[in-house]
């Protein structure tokens, strides 16, 4: 299929784009990697009378630290650059064990972490990773800068918590207060298709204790889900058999599966729970 009429707009700068967001409202949609967006047009499941692309808009395709430790990721930066990035390997185990497990090659080198976690599809990798870093969006609108945290952005199925004139203009990472470990675990009937279950992993420890831990599932419940019970349990304790497995219990309670052709619901949460105690016993590794 074709996708419907529509008007094409290539802004220059963050000025002229918000000048057309205002114009055009919720009738504007952006375009920045469109590996999202452009399937849903041609099949007609999104009809936008204006395209607004920013590719155009210097200054947005950025992975940077702080020195602090806090990590930014601009609009316009690719899975593909993520993928490969060096930062990543050696400061961000989470976000460089997810990265090459975003779809498949083509579409990593022109999707956005940024527009994926805009689009808000619950099997969507990076905004579970987002979730379990306890991270947060940047939007950018006529009244300035605003943070949203993760787990308030999405507010359900290809819904986000932006307003028609704000932009999200970048990702934001905290700082780690420990050692940082994490890992990113997909189970995926071939590769390059969405999860039929996915978790992220990210723990921070100091002398052998867990500091912060954050869980978050993909691809079981309406929306990328926060197992923040799963992971307090593990804050303030050593990994262990018993911790471990406390964790895979509530994060597997705290999914939604629905029954359909990837699997049961019973099949999906038992995934869930294999994942927490496969990817938590890689931290007690790291942390012994």
């Amino acid at each position: 299929m074709y996708p419907s009429k529509f008007r094409y707009e290539a802004p220059q700068s963050l000025d002229e784009l918000h000048s057309l967001l205002s114009q055009y409202g919720d009738e504007g949609k952006i375009l920045a990697g469109g590996q999202s967006l452009v399937p849903m047009m041609k099949l007609r499941f999104a009809a936008p009378e204006v395209l607004i692309d920013i590719n155009g808009i210097p200054g947005l395709a950025y992975h940077r630290e702080d020195p602090d430790g806090t990590l930014h990721v601009g609009a316009l930066c690719r899975h593909v650059a993520l993928e490969r990035s060096a930062l990543l390997k050696s400061k961000q185990p989470l976000m460089a064990a997810a990265a090459p497990l975003i779809a498949d090659p083509m579409v990593r080198s022109r999707g956005t972490m940024v527009g994926s976690v805009c689009h808000s599809d619950p099997q969507g990798d990076w905004a579970s990773v987002l979730l379990a870093l306890g991270g947060h969006m940047v939007a950018l609108g006529p009244k300035g800068r605003r943070s949203i945290p993760a787990a308030d952005f999405s507010l359900g199925p290809f819904q986000n918590a932006l307003e028609p004139d704000e932009v999200a203009v970048e990702a934001v990472v905290p700082a780690p207060e420990g050692q940082r470990f994490g890992t990113y675990l997909k189970l995926e009937r071939r590769v390059g298709d969405f999860a039929t279950a996915g978790v992220a992993l990210a723990l921070e420890l100091n002398g052998g204790l867990v500091v912060r831990a954050g869980i978050a599932l993909t691809g079981v419940g309406a929306s990328n889900i926060l197992a923040a019970e799963a992971a307090q349990t593990l804050v303030g304790r050593p990994l262990t058999e018993d911790s471990i497995e406390e964790a895979a219990q509530l994060a597997s309670a705290a999914a939604q599966p629905k029954s359909d052709h990837r699997g049961s619901v019973a099949f999906k949460r038992h995934v869930v729970a294999t994942f927490v105690r496969r990817g938590l016993a890689r931290g007690e590794a790291v942390a012994a």
